[in-house]
C-alpha cells in the first residue's frame, strides 16, 4: 500500500459557517474521516499547513508548501493537497516552477462545496485525488471533477459548477471515472526533482481595457520590476498617449515584461499586427504565447528569483516547464 502525504491549506472543501460566510474550520485529520474510502487505497499521513481561504494565499505560501513537501519527499510515494480553488490555477502553476521534474505525484484538489453539504463534490475529488497520487504520473497536477489537469495549464472557468476547471491550450492529462484512471498522457520527469525556494514578489499583472490610461501603465511599471500584461487579441499596445514610451523607459530601467493575452484559448502573436508587431521588434520583451496567465505570472516571479538579466531571463521563460509553452521559440 502506497504512502501519501495529505497537506491541507484551507479552502471551501474545509469550510464551515460563521457569522460573515464560509471559512476555513475543517483539518485534513477531520476531511479524511468524512471519506473512509481513501483508507483502503493508500496509508495517509497529515499535516496542515493552513487554514486559509485560498483569496488569502500568497507567494509566501507557495513556498511553505513547496518546503514542506521537500522536507518529506522521501518518505513518501506522492502528495496531495488541499486547497480552495479560487487561487488554486496559481499555486499549481507555481509549484510546477518550485519543484520541477518530479518523478512522483504532487496533486491539488478541492471543491465547490464545503464536505459536510449534501451533494458535496469534496469526497469525490478527495478520493480521486488519492487515486492518481497512488497511480498516477509525476509533475504538478489538479485533479478535479475527474479531470486531470497539468499545473501549468489549468484555469478557474466556472464560479460554482462541479466542471470548475479547464485545461488551456493543452489536452487533459487524465480521468478518473468510477475509480478507474484513463490514463491519455503523462508530463515528462526526471529521476529526482529540482526544488527552487526563492520568488520574486515585485510582479505585477495589468489587464487593458478599451480607453487604460497611460498613468496606470506608468504606475506598474514604476512599482513592480517584473510586469505582465494582458493585451487584445493576438496581443499589442495601445498607440495613443505614449504608452510606447513609458514601456520602452521601463525597459531601459531593466524591467521585465511579458506581453500575453486576454483571450483564453490559442494564445498570442505579437507579430500580427502594427500595435505588437513595432514593440516586439524594438523593445526587449518576453511573449508567452499559449501559456496561461496564471503559469507566466508564477514563471515570471521564478525566473526574477534567479535573475534579472534579460538574456538569461528569455532563455529560461522560453524553456519549457511542465509543458507551460508549446510555442517554439528560437534564440539566437
Amino acid at each position: 500500500m502506497k504512502k501519501i502525504l495529505m497537506i491541507g491549506t484551507g479552502g471551501t472543501i474545509a469550510s464551515d459557517i460563521t457569522p460573515d460566510g464560509l471559512a476555513p474550520e475543517l483539518n485534513t485529520e477531520q476531511l479524511l474521516s468524512a471519506v473512509p474510502r481513501i483508507a483502503q487505497i493508500c496509508e495517509v499521513d497529515c499535516i496542515q499547513l493552513y487554514a486559509l481561504d485560498s483569496t488569502n494565499i500568497r507567494p509566501e505560501h507557495w513556498l511553505g508548501i513547496a518546503r514542506t513537501i521537500r522536507e518529506n519527499y522521501e518518505q513518501y510515494d506522492g502528495f496531495v493537497i488541499s486547497h480552495g480553488t479560487d487561487t488554486m490555477a496559481y499555486t499549481a502553476a507555481a509549484l510546477s516552477y518550485l519543484i520541477q521534474d518530479s518523478p512522483k505525484p504532487i496533486v491539488l484538489t478541492g471543491a465547490q462545496k464545503p464536505i459536510w453539504f449534501d451533494g458535496t463534490d469534496s469526497k469525490r475529488n478527495l478520493t480521486d485525488a488519492f487515486l492518481y497520487a497512488c497511480r498516477g504520473g509525476g509533475g504538478v497536477q489538479i485533479v478535479f471533477n475527474g479531470k486531470v489537469i497539468l499545473g501549468t495549464r489549468a484555469r478557474k472557468t466556472y464560479s460554482k459548477s462541479f466542471q470548475a476547471f479547464s485545461s488551456v491550450n493543452h489536452p487533459d492529462l487524465a480521468l478518473i471515472q468510477d475509480e478507474h484512471l484513463l490514463q491519455y498522457l503523462t508530463c515528462p520527469v526526471g529521476e529526482e526533482p529540482v526544488f527552487y525556494d526563492k520568488l520574486e514578489t515585485s510582479v505585477g499583472l495589468l489587464k487593458l481595457i478599451p480607453g487604460t490610461s497611460r498613468d496606470l501603465l506608468a504606475f506598474m511599471v514604476d512599482h513592480y520590476d517584473g510586469l505582465v500584461i494582458e493585451s487584445f487579441g493576438v496581443g499589442g499596445l495601445p498607440e495613443y498617449e505614449g504608452f510606447y514610451e513609458v514601456l520602452r523607459s521601463g525597459v531601459e530601467r531593466g524591467k521585465l515584461i511579458v506581453m500575453t493575452t486576454q483571450v483564453p484559448n490559442e494564445g498570442s502573436d505579437l507579430t500580427v499586427y502594427h500595435v505588437g508587431g513595432h514593440i516586439k521588434s524594438t523593445l526587449h520583451l518576453l511573449e508567452a504565447y499559449d501559456m496561461t496567465t496564471e503559469a507566466a505570472v508564477c514563471k515570471l516571479m521564478w525566473i526574477m528569483g534567479q535573475t534579472r538579466d534579460f538574456a538569461q531571463a528569455q532563455r529560461l521563460f522560453y524553456r519549457p516547464v511542465g509543458r507551460d509553452i508549446l510555442y517554439s521559440v528560437e534564440l539566437e
